[in-house]
This record gives C-alpha cells, structure tokens and sequence, in this order.
C-alpha cells in the first residue's frame, strides 16, 4: 500500500500541481530515505525545474529539466502532500515528514513516511530504459497492449504458484498488492491458494478482465484509503466503501451465498475471501 490506483492517482494530481515548477530548495531529514549523499541528492534537484511526472510499477517518477530522474517509491505508508503558497498547513502535512520541497512560486511538496521503508534514487533519464530492465519488472495491467494471450503465457510460466502470490509478485505484473488481489480473485470466484496449472481457461479470463475492471474503478474512485493512504491534496480516496472482501473478515459475503469472510496468511500477507464462492 499503496498499489498502482493509488500511486497513478497521485502522479495524475502533481502532474497538474507541480510540472513546470523549480525547485529552489529542499530539507532532508531523514537522509537513509535518499540513496545517494545528500550534497549529490540537492545539487542535482535544487535549480531544477520538474518537466515531467510518470510512473513506472509503483514508482514515480519525476522528470528534472536538467537530464536526470528522480524515482520516488511510497512503499507501505510513504505521502506525498501538495500545499500551495500560503496555504494553512495540517498535522497531516508535517506528521512523519522527511523530505520538503521548496518551489520558487512559494509552493512546497512535502513527503512523509511512518514506516520509513520509502525511497528516492536519482537516474540519469536517458538511462531510465536500461534501469528498469535491471528491475526485471513484468507488464502494466492497465496498457492497452497487454492481452488475455500475454496474460495466459505469463500463467504458464509459473504453474505451481498460488494465484494470489502471483499477482502480488511484480516480475509477473505490476502494481497489484493485498487489496486488489483480494477483489480481483472474489470477483473472479478463484480462491486465493488455487495453483496456476489448476486454473481453468474460463477462470483465467475472469481473473485477467476483473484485473483491468477493478484497478480501473479504483483509479477513477482515487484509490482506497484503508490505511495511511492520502492523495496529493492531502484526501482519502472514495474506493473503501466498494471494497467486497479486503478488510471484512467475519463479515457476510456481499453475493449472499450464506458464506463469511475469512482471513488466511499467504507468505505473511493475508488474503481475504468467501469460501462458499471461492472454493479450493
């Protein structure tokens, strides 16, 4: 947390708030967050204006005028609030905050971290390509160009997997984490431990369409607020309240089978399901 619906929502927000700005200073304190030394880390950024903002798996990433790239990853409880000139701040902009940009027009970006597990890394922009190749990342669910067949052959590479454990590993796809596995497998009817080699070709369609389908109305809900997860404005998202099985544990299943929500660990994380509709 937070997964791809999440992280787009942010890159979409500062996309409009921040391209275009110059960065006239920046405070660290909390200099583990930067993996280069800091004297680098603000001679690189300060005097830099922010040309554009993309995203790469969860990574942001935040292109400098001045040839380089800045890869921002939140990791479990990392923000990234947007205040402009003047504005009143909130404890939620300063709580946990380790890493304030100044902008020239007055604004400031601030981001903040609990759980301090977030990073920055700093890549020269024509050697981004070669970057993520090192990363071994596997294909974005929601590009167009990425099928049903691309989908299935990703499967078949992985037959003793459990499905659940498959989307959550970003070398087979990107951007899907405990709350959208969750959904995808109860809207598809696939239990979570089910093995790839088992899976029938009509089970894999529901999964690879429902994958596309959820992350999309998560996207457009700006993502789901069930932990520390604020947007660029500093706000929850509106996706919780459409969540059918992430969370509601003991809880009646939504389809009224007569099933409860259960909670099982999967490799210490929990995967959230309906017995009834999602049999082993």
């Amino acid at each position: 947390m937070p997964e791809l619906p999440e992280v787009e929502t942010i890159r979409g927000q500062l996309e409009k708030l921040i391209v275009g700005k110059k960065i006239a200073s920046v405070d660290v304190s909390l200099p583990k967050m930067v993996k280069l030394s800091l004297v680098q880390f603000k001679k690189i950024v300060v005097g830099s204006k922010i040309k554009n903002i993309k995203r790469r798996a969860k990574i942001l990433i935040f292109e400098l005028s001045n040839g380089w790239s800045e890869l921002v990853h939140l990791k479990m409880s990392g923000r990234l609030i947007f205040r402009p000139k003047g504005a009143k701040l909130q404890t939620q902009d300063t709580k946990w905050n380790h890493l304030t940009y100044y902008f020239k027009d007055g604004s400031r970006l601030f981001h903040n971290d609990m759980r301090q597990f977030g990073y920055i890394k700093l890549v020269e922009t024509e050697k981004l390509v070669d970057f993520f190749k090192s990363e071994k990342l596997g294909p974005e669910p929601l590009d167009k160009d990425f099928t049903l067949d691309d989908f299935s052959a990703l499967l078949k590479k992985r037959p003793n997997i459990k499905i659940k454990q498959f989307l959550m590993d970003p070398s087979n796809i990107v951007g899907i984490g405990n709350i959208y596995s969750d959904e995808i497998l109860f809207f598809a009817g696939v239990h979570p431990f089910r093995r790839m080699k088992d899976l029938k070709l009509d089970e894999v369609k529901k999964i690879f369409k429902y994958t596309k389908k959820i992350l999309i109305e998560a996207l457009n809900r700006e993502g789901s607020s069930v932990d520390l997860y604020l947007d660029a404005r500093g706000e929850k998202g509106k996706n919780v309240p459409y969540l059918q099985v992430y969370g509601r544990e003991g809880e009646k299943c939504p389809n009224k089978c007569g099933g409860v929500i259960k909670r099982l660990k999967i490799n210490g994380r929990s995967a959230h399901f309906c017995p009834r509709c999602q049999k082993l």
